[in-house]
């Protein structure tokens, strides 16, 4: 039997191995158009950073190796360009281009996939690279080696673009990921690759999120990327990680059928053509969870399929493929984060319905040195519980449960069975109470009713005037931040007070990371109250999914440790494996003891302590030195400020200003927005706050429709619905007045007040709504302009401390 196998990378050096075990007497043939067969493709990333420093480690096996250890002809740099599925030829193109033709009696064809190389302008100049082979990263590091590389900019957020941003990153390059995608790493939920987003920025990675490239420049200090949306940002080299697609063209030229995306194959592996197989990235597969067929592009599935096909060239169809639901992993400079089945956007698309939960974890018992959180969300089935995806996110321990969730959801497993299992126990590799188990836990609840939730996306959109946010954490974390508009009553106050939550209105709680929101509930649910949820993964979750992406130049990066400073007199605290508040309590129970100038350095395991530092130091007065992170460990050095908190006093240089805008008078809203646009424009951090009859001012012209009761309707009926229908506090006679002042600022080239509007915005001016009048006036926030936040008195009167001019019109 004469086996001719096309593609020597994966399935197909997989598949000409296997098959000469299982026949020692068959002749076999693998033809490679590459240089080299069997190497690592997912090391090659590692390799350019110099995290794997001898190239040959790369192959897994040489063409010469390989071929004389199974007795296979192998042939590299030798294309197969047809196939004669009749005559059962294929024509081969050598390297010298003369070509020949090769029989078979089984062939196999494993051709991958190819980059995605779009045709932009520009694109084929110096310094702009793909990495998908052998060559490629030859290619890039004799570039790194000829060249000084400053600045560095990866197009496309996936595995392969990450990996090679951290390993840019490791040659001492300031390095920029470009992604069309509101997100990086698609196979993930948003809420899980926000925690991608914050670590990248820790690290002083430039995100730009949600930008197309548009096309590149060669400039005299390097290259220059251009974004549809006009922007720009300078390179020394540019590496495309923009996808991949199946490899199809000599399957496609020799009447194999195709599917919806990639090579159809039977259950056996077996394509249109008799004989022929195919196997990896170029052919489409049914998913098991869906029954639609999908590209797969990992090298596990690759090297299952090159085996299953191996088995059937040889015995005959006798061994079916089960198929893949997408089981990935990939590190990300020092967190880990994993994706197996179908994560919720997936199911959307594909009109499943289910549910999902957020759960954190330590990934090991607490009071073992070096526990991290590790944070796991599920998808399922509402009715039967049926598990349909998971994603692990943290810096320990997620690809031993990513694996053991994947094995459950490949054999049509529940929530319930993620109770059930039985884990090995140990403190430095689990807890009792294992990660997995809580989040079967926690699922469980949510099906049987005794934890209804609401997700940070719907906590979002929720009906402020119908519903009652509470956060059920200690003082000292709502201190440190907290959702705008939330009320504090900390889980052991809810019995004490629970006359102050009302029971004709929703009831959300907003904990940590859920726990004590669940235990809230639980209290409520106990005394009758009925309409009460529970924010799931908790102000975590929702922080970090609703966090502002910026710039290496807008935000505290972290200092390299290689700089670490040495501040004099200096205590060291270790609030590792706890979870906030925990070391804010140890930082502020050993700053206490501390006088003016000493210095302390806190080493933290959890990923939210640097940025509830800053927070803390901005309402004590104490200063923050220096923070730098390793392997997962967050080390932030204090200096003991003095004992009292800042006070308005200690603002009066602060060229902060603040405007109480309380009338709907046409000219007077105009001249809140000259004054604030100038104010703005000269360096000055201006706040306006719209109460009572100033919220007609930034009412949205096109609102959606809201739920009112009779007060909300009538006052809708009554006032101004925009900005359009306002009126001049004098001379406005019926309206011409009105419109009078508008024609003239127009014949005048003024600013309509809808510019100026946007305009102050633009410009960064914060717009902020009073809550209590809009519940009392029957507002919704969605009736209100884009960008308006909501707060109360509260929130005026902190901006208006650290304010040296306030002006109420």
């Amino acid at each position: 039997m004469k086996h001719l196998i096309i593609g020597g990378v994966a399935g197909g050096a997989t598949a000409a191995a296997r098959i000469r075990r299982a026949d020692e007497s068959a002749e076999i043939i693998l033809i490679e158009k590459g240089k080299y067969i069997s190497y690592a493709n997912c090391g090659l990333p590692y390799y350019i950073g110099g995290v794997i420093a001898e190239r040959n480690k790369l192959f897994v096996q040489t063409a010469e190796r390989f071929g004389r250890r199974f007795n296979i002809d192998v042939r590299t740099e030798n294309e197969a360009i047809i196939i004669d599925p009749k005559s059962k030829k294929v024509t081969v193109r050598r390297k010298d281009r003369t070509e020949y033709a090769e029989t078979y009696d089984k062939l196999l064809l494993s051709p991958g996939s190819i980059p995605v190389r779009p045709p932009l302008k520009g694109i084929d100049a110096e310094g702009i690279f793909t990495l998908r082979n052998v060559e490629d990263t030859d290619a890039i590091k004799a570039y790194l080696d000829r060249h000084h590389i400053k600045r560095a900019v990866v197009v496309g957020g996936g595995f392969i673009g990450l990996e090679m941003a951290e390993n840019l990153y490791k040659t001492g390059a300031q390095v920029s990921i470009v992604e069309m995608a509101n997100q990086v790493m698609a196979p993930v939920d948003f809420s899980i690759a926000s925690h991608v987003h914050r670590h990248l920025m820790d690290k002083g990675v430039d995100l730009y999120l949600e930008r197309g490239v548009e096309h590149f420049e060669k400039t005299a200090n390097g290259l220059k990327v251009f974004f549809g949306n006009g922007e720009s940002i300078e390179a020394d080299i540019v590496v495309l990680s923009i996808g991949v697609r199946p490899a199809t063209k000599l399957a496609t030229d020799s009447g194999i059928e195709l599917g919806e995306r990639g090579i159809k194959v039977n259950n056996y592996l077996e394509t249109s053509a008799k004989d022929v197989y195919a196997v990896g990235d170029a052919i489409e597969f049914t998913h098991p969870l869906t029954e639609q067929p999908w590209l797969n592009y990992l090298a596990n599935p690759a090297n299952r399929q090159g085996r299953i096909a191996a088995d059937n060239m040889v015995f005959g169809n006798k061994y079916e493929y089960e198929g893949a639901i997408g089981t990935s992993i990939a590190k990300v400079f020092d967190i880990t984060v994993a994706s197996t089945g179908l994560p919720a956007k997936r199911l959307k698309q594909s009109g499943i319905d289910y549910r999902s939960s957020i759960t954190t974890s330590l990934a090991h018992a607490g009071y073992y040195p070096g526990a991290f959180q590790l944070t796991t969300k599920l998808t399922f089935a509402p009715q039967t519980g049926k598990l349909f995806g998971a994603q692990c996110v943290g810096h320990d321990g997620v690809d031993k449960r990513i694996d053991q969730l994947s094995l459950i959801i490949k054999h049509g497993g529940t929530i319930y069975d993620l109770i059930e299992l039985e884990h090995a126990y140990a403190p430095p590799f689990s807890s009792a109470k294992d990660p997995i188990a809580i989040a079967g836990y926690t699922a469980s609840n949510i099906l049987n009713g005794s934890m209804p939730v609401v997700t940070w996306r719907e906590l979002k959109e929720i009906d402020r005037t119908h519903t009652l946010l509470i956060d059920v954490r200690s003082r000292e974390e709502y201190e440190l931040g907290a959702i705008e508009g939330t009320i504090n009553i900390p889980l052991d106050e809810v019995r004490p007070r629970i006359s102050e939550i009302p029971k004709d209105k929703d009831i959300v709680f907003i904990c940590a990371v859920g726990l004590r929101g669940y235990l809230a509930q639980r209290i409520l649910m106990g005394l009758g109250y009925r309409r009460v949820r529970n924010l799931s993964g908790g102000y975590k979750t929702y922080e970090l999914a609703t966090q502002t992406i910026t710039l290496r130049e807008e935000r505290l990066v972290t200092v390299d440790s290689s700089n670490r400073p040495k501040p004099p007199r200096i205590r060291q605290i270790d609030a590792c494996g706890l979870q906030c508040p925990g070391p804010i309590m140890k930082l502020k129970q050993a700053m206490d003891k501390l006088t003016a100038g000493e210095c302390i350095e806190v080493v933290a395991t959890d990923a939210g302590f640097p940025g509830d530092a800053r927070a803390w130091c901005r309402s004590t007065g104490n200063k923050l030195v220096s923070h730098y992170d390793e392997n997962g460990y967050h080390t932030v050095v204090f200096e003991k400020g003095t004992d009292e908190k800042p006070t308005s006093a200690d603002c009066r240089g602060s060229r902060n200003k603040t405007l109480i805008m309380f009338s709907d008078d046409l000219d007077r809203a105009i001249a809140t927005f000259v004054l604030a646009n100038g104010a703005v424009a000269t360096g000055h951090k201006v706040s306006i706050f719209f109460t009572f009859w100033g919220l007609n001012v930034i009412k949205k012209e096109r609102k959606p429709a809201v739920r009112k009761d009779f007060f909300g309707r009538m006052f809708g009926r009554m006032l101004p619905s925009n900005s359009k229908k306002l009126k001049l506090s004098q001379m406005s006679m019926f309206g011409i007045g009105d419109r009078l002042i508008r024609y003239i600022m127009r014949k005048k080239h003024i600013d309509s007040l809808e510019e100026l509007c946007r305009q102050a915005l633009d410009n960064g001016v914060e717009f902020i709504a009073c809550q209590m009048t809009m519940e009392m006036m029957g507002i919704a926030k969605e009736e209100l302009i884009d960008s308006v936040s909501v707060g109360g008195v509260a929130t005026y009167m902190e901006r208006a401390e650290n304010a040296n001019v306030n002006l109420f019109i």
